[in-house]
């Protein structure tokens, strides 16, 4: 699977851009804030409906536009796929896949499977529960649409049922059959989303071993552990023990919502133990876990996406990196750098195909190809 071509209009601080992409690596230069990182954010957006980093629709309209325009012209095991996304303030974000617009944004996702790699996911390791939580959601929602249904069911339900408990306690009173009534409803999709996380840790954590062993040279342990009270308890008891807790807390404090994944390294937690080279390699083994993970349920390559990651590593992991990058497993692959140099002295002897970009202030350059592409 790969992008033929990605145009872009008012995203971001792109006025309008229209750029033929190679089937291998391609590598984007140029200072900070020319808007590199935009430019896969395009590319996620496309696959996923959405930001990457959380913002909101608004947001990637750009200033003074009085609208957001990106199509993609993708191929998926020989098939041409042409999606666009539309936003315009005040109005519904539309996605369209073959000219029909989606009846429902999330029947898009697993369709175009991709993951991405910044600086910024050092918070994965860092921060607390929500960002494993998202990171897990992330890949299973690209796995399987009914889990994404489940999950999208047992949030809208939860925030009912935490808005029910604020009401009680604004209102000093119980509706206790109403409050029974989100509780029952919560069960069903938090047990799926339950065993559906913990077979995911189980496949996943053999994989992202796999992955370390090669990125640490074997220098350490590492492991990955998935934490859940449903391990224990069942969601409807859960429930029912936190009662008064959820009435004084004024939310629910039991439930997938609190699942975590711990990252361990050597027995010990990353967060708290781990060096800053450690935390580099360990982030790098769970994205390309991930991808792996993609790549063999879906039976197709996913793209990968990797901004200013050569940055913030050394040129011995950089060129260790590019070269497993450069694998059969391994498809279409987006590159961000301040350094053209950096990256392109490596390119030729990958063995695929690549063109390489210079980004200046949202305008998007070719400077050099392979012969192949």
């Amino acid at each position: 699977m790969f992008l033929n071509r990605l145009l872009l209009t008012h995203f971001k601080n792109y006025d309008f851009q229209d750029i033929a992409l190679s089937p291998g690596f391609n590598c984007f230069f140029g200072h900070n804030g020319m808007g590199k990182t935009n430019l896969l954010d395009a590319v996620y957006f496309l696959c996923m409906t959405k930001s990457h980093f959380g913002l909101p629709d608004s947001a990637v309209i750009q200033w003074e536009s009085a609208f957001m325009r990106l199509e993609g012209h993708f191929s998926v095991q020989g098939k041409a796929e042409k999606i666009v996304a539309k936003i315009a303030p005040k109005k519904i974000k539309t996605l369209e896949r073959q000219g029909a617009p989606y009846e429902r944004l999330s029947d898009h996702i697993g369709l175009l499977p991709i993951v991405f790699i910044a600086p910024d996911d050092t918070e994965l390791l860092t921060e607390g529960s929500e960002t494993r939580r998202r990171f897990m959601d992330n890949t299973l929602s690209q796995l399987n649409p009914v889990y994404l249904r489940e999950l999208l069911l047992y949030n809208r339900v939860l925030l009912q049922r935490n808005t029910l408990l604020r009401q009680m306690a604004d209102r000093a009173k119980s509706d206790t059959a109403l409050l029974d009534v989100y509780s029952e409803q919560l069960l069903q999709p938090g047990q799926y989303v339950f065993e559906q996380r913990k077979a995911f840790s189980a496949q996943f954590s053999e994989i992202f071993l796999h992955f370390y062993r090669i990125i640490s040279k074997e220098a350490e342990t590492a492991g990955i552990r998935y934490q859940s009270a449903l391990s224990d308890h069942a969601l409807d008891w859960l429930l029912r023990q936190n009662l008064d807790k959820d009435l004084a807390l004024q939310r629910t404090s039991a439930g997938i919502h609190r699942d975590d994944l711990e990252c361990l390294i050597e027995g010990a937690p990353v967060k708290r133990f781990a060096s800053q080279g450690q935390r580099k390699s360990y982030l790098i083994a769970l994205k390309l876990a991930q991808y792996e993970l993609l790549r063999t349920a879906k039976g197709v390559s996913p793209i990968l996406l990797l901004d200013d990651l050569f940055d913030k590593l050394d040129p011995q992991r950089t060129a260790q990196l590019l070269d497993l990058l450069g694998g059969e497993s391994f498809g279409q692959i987006f590159i961000t750098d301040t350094q053209a140099a950096r990256v392109s002295a490596l390119l030729p002897s990958l063995g695929k195909p690549y063109r390489l970009f210079e980004v200046q202030k949202g305008g998007i350059q070719l400077t050099a190809e392979s012969a192949s592409n």
